[in-house]
């Protein structure tokens, strides 16, 4: 198990990560997600060593790591940009640890070929890198990450490099991948939806502390505050009485503050005038303020008496226009009540 305690990481007088503390269990996927600048890649490289604790230990199964340099520690560390041996083929640089170990030609053999067959790349090992696409550099990167069998992976922003639709489906495969390996990892990243796909626990970060750790499920239904509602990719928080209008009509007790994706309020067309929700038991009257129609789904921003502006999502087919009189339905689910 890996687990930091009071870890604090300083460049001179700037206070890169501020005293955190993390445990990551055997085989689970821990994502550490934050904005740039929040410390998390000066975490992961003080983690494998590169960067020296100003205080705080690091252990793993309880030994501190201190007087441990990088290449004793066992840990494996994949970037975003892969950085393969371009000279080399596709299976001597998956193959490249365990020659380094020296391991004989049969054995690297039927490892490469059985990490190319996990990654998706069987049939690949004569290629050059040169020769393939971003998506398929990452996956060579990590099938040479796993092959010396770390007993942990670091993964610094290993999709941030790919196009958006590529990241989606490369995210999946890297969370069956580490599942069907067994492989403990630890990923920094920027992307909600990244470390949502591929991680099991999450830890979020800002100005160099961990504001909230848990399951991801936890922390996404929970966020610990505004800021981190909104990081996480809430649309808006709303406060006072546009927060108990809000919850009422999803069916829930009134809060100080709750956090709403845009999802949460779905508007559909008025059957009375602004003002009124007859006819529409737990509905929101609103009037459309602006309307952006997307491949997926028409996005809102509507104004509601008695909460203000506030973003919403129209039925599919549907295309209103700025002043039209709306209702709109809660999903009590979409909604996150803030401490």
């Amino acid at each position: 198990m890996l687990s930091l305690e009071g870890v604090t990481v300083a460049f001179g007088r700037q206070v890169a990560v501020d005293g955190v503390d993390l445990d990551l269990d055997d085989g689970h996927v821990l994502a550490v997600l934050g904005p740039s600048g929040s410390g998390k890649s000066s975490l992961l490289r003080a983690v494998a060593g590169l960067e020296p604790l100003r205080s705080g230990t690091v252990r793993w199964d309880g030994a501190d790591l201190a007087g441990t340099p990088t290449h004793k520690r066992g840990f494996a560390l994949m970037f975003q940009d892969g950085q393969l041996f371009d000279h080399l083929t596709v299976a001597r640089n998956v193959g490249y640890p365990l020659r380094l170990r020296g391991a004989g030609r049969t054995a690297v053999r039927r490892r490469v070929a059985d990490l190319l067959d996990l990654v998706g790349l069987g049939g690949y090992g004569d290629r050059l890198p040169r020769t393939l696409s971003g998506g398929e550099r990452q996956r060579v990167a990590l099938a040479r990450s796993l092959a010396a069998e770390p007993r942990l992976l670091l993964l610094d922003e290993p999709l941030s490099a790919l196009d958006a639709e590529l990241r989606v489906r490369l995210a999946a495969d890297l969370r069956r991948i580490l599942r069907e390996s067994a492989t403990t990892a630890l990923l920094v990243t920027h992307d909600q939806e990244e470390a949502f796909a591929v991680a099991d626990r999450l830890a979020v970060m800002r100005e160099g502390a961990v504001v909230q750790q848990g399951t991801t499920a936890e922390v996404w239904a929970h966020p610990a505050d505004p800021a981190t509602a909104l990081f996480l990719g809430y649309a808006r928080v709303l406060t006072g009485d546009a927060a108990a209008a809000v919850l009422a009509a999803a069916g829930r007790p009134a809060a100080p503050a709750v956090a709403v994706r845009r999802s949460a309020l779905a508007a559909r067309r008025a059957s009375t005038s602004p003002g009124t929700a007859e006819g529409e038991p737990g509905g929101l009257a609103a009037s459309v303020v602006a309307v952006r129609a997307t491949p997926d789904e028409v996005r809102l921003v509507v104004d509601v008496e008695g909460v203000g502006e506030v973003d919403a999502v129209g039925a599919p087919g549907w295309l209103p226009a700025p002043g039209d009189a709306v209702t709109l339905r809660v999903d009590a689910a979409r909604l996150a009540v803030l401490p």
